[in-house]
């Protein structure tokens, strides 16, 4: 039984700072590509950050230079450290394991920033 499972969202000022967690369980942790994404209301879901199995990162534009994500491949766990917060990246926050065939997802974990 595969688990993606976000932890660490909650209510943040804006220009603070917040870790998201993301637990997973199931798979060959170190074989996957892992990333964060977000989908805030009435847009669509964008890739936020992801490192792969070799620990390359790649990050949005809007996020370069606040955001940080991390794997520890012993816990099976990547993080995503959001430092810096605005309004706008106030969202539901999902984590993706992905490799070869295999593609999944958690349910997500809300963030909010408080202006």
């Amino acid at each position: 039984q595969v688990q993606v499972v976000e932890s660490g969202g909650g209510l943040v000022q804006a220009g603070g700072s917040l870790r998201l967690s993301c637990a997973t369980s199931g798979i060959t942790f170190r074989i996957f590509d892992m990333g964060w994404y977000r989908q805030a209301p009435g847009q669509q879901r964008e890739l936020v950050a992801a490192i792969s199995s070799g620990g390359s990162t790649v990050y949005a534009d809007s996020v370069k230079g606040r955001f940080t994500i991390s794997r520890d491949n012993t816990k099976s766990t990547v993080y995503l450290q959001m430092n810096s917060v605005k309004s706008e990246d106030t969202a539901v926050y999902y984590c993706n394991a992905a490799a070869l065939r295999h593609d999944y997802w958690g349910r997500g974990t809300q963030v909010t920033v408080s202006s």
